[in-house]
């Protein structure tokens, strides 16, 4: 294969099918959110697994359903919601350094359970670069294989960079780093921004309501409802808006919580009782509706460290940095 060439042309794309880095950073002052993967533990995976550098592009595919033609010899894998690929008529398992031969049909089922899953390809995908990534934000018309925001359509073409390396045929992520489908979430929470401002009886009413997620989720964030109907109540007056980190937890004036996602509004003006942390939000980039949350509070300290740990092992700078603020 060589580097730029045409690797797969797209025959179905799936509900959504997206294609994403690792995300664009130092424009939130203009408005952009950084998009990039919601699930970054399967993103990191796939490119570990096939020797990519960390931020390389992949596809993110929603609930599956998504085929391909395969137009030049390839080292693949998928990661993320639990589902293998087929290639023809052979299945093989996710979270796997596959080998695909030109002229084959790749096929992503539907995923049984779990919703996003991210194919990548040895050497990244080549994509058109604006404002320095191609993460595909459709509300903002920007990146993507177009440049404009647009998912991927029937007949794109996607190219591939040329490998670094040779990746190890057969290569997969130990059961244990895989992700898991528990039927209750418990995600951790720094408390946050106006965590304080709540009333105690508020504080501890959030991590004891059971919620479940609701169908009103994209990538810009996911709503939660309380199972029994609990409401958060906020008793003072409205806020400025001001910027709102990814994972992020809002409290609207219904007193249900939503949880602010890669795509969302750089500024938002309802209070927010914490954020979650790393882990906890690859959790619920995988939630689908109906899935049962509850919220366990988290020390900023040991979320920060977890963090690190994560980036140091992938690859990634810092976050602290400029360029990496999201």
């Amino acid at each position: 294969m060589k580097d730029g060439s045409a690797v797969l042309k797209v025959i179905k794309p799936g509900m959504l099918c997206l294609l994403q880095d690792f995300g664009r950073f130092g424009y939130l002052h203009q408005g952009h959110s950084r998009g990039g993967p919601i699930d970054e533990r399967a993103f990191l995976w796939g490119n570990r697994l096939l020797g990519n550098p960390a931020t390389a592009a992949q596809l993110e595919i929603t609930l599956g359903g998504a085929e391909f033609e395969v137009l030049a010899d390839c080292f693949i894998s998928l990661c993320g919601a639990p589902q293998g690929l087929f290639l023809d008529d052979t299945e093989y398992p996710s979270w796997q350094v596959v080998y695909a031969h030109k002229g084959m049909r790749l096929k992503l089922p539907f995923y049984p359970y779990g919703l996003r899953g991210y194919l990548a390809i040895a050497g990244g995908f080549d994509a058109l670069l604006v404002k320095g990534s191609c993460a595909t934000v459709v509300r903002e018309a920007i990146g993507g294989h177009h440049g404009d925001g647009r998912p991927l359509q029937a007949n794109d073409e996607l190219k591939a960079n040329l490998c670094r390396q040779q990746p190890i045929l057969n290569q997969r992520v130990k059961p244990k780093w895989q992700w898991e489908a528990p039927e209750e979430l418990c995600l951790s929470v720094v408390p946050t921004a106006q965590y304080e401002q709540f009333a105690e009886p508020m504080q501890k009413r959030f991590t004891n309501t059971k919620y479940k997620v609701s169908k009103q989720q994209d990538r810009m964030g996911a709503r939660l409802q309380s199972i029994d109907e609990t409401r958060i109540e906020w008793s003072h007056d409205g806020l400025i808006s001001e910027p709102l980190p990814i994972g992020a937890i809002q409290i609207p004036p219904d007193g249900q919580p939503i949880v602010m996602l890669n795509d969302r509004q750089s500024l938002g003006g309802y209070p927010k009782i914490g954020t979650l942390t790393w882990r906890a939000r690859q959790l619920i980039a995988q939630a689908r509706p109906d899935q049962i949350i509850t919220f366990a509070w988290a020390n900023a300290g040991d979320a920060e460290e977890e963090l690190k740990r994560v980036y140091q092992f992938f690859g990634i700078a810092c976050q602290t940095t400029q360029k990496l603020r999201s």
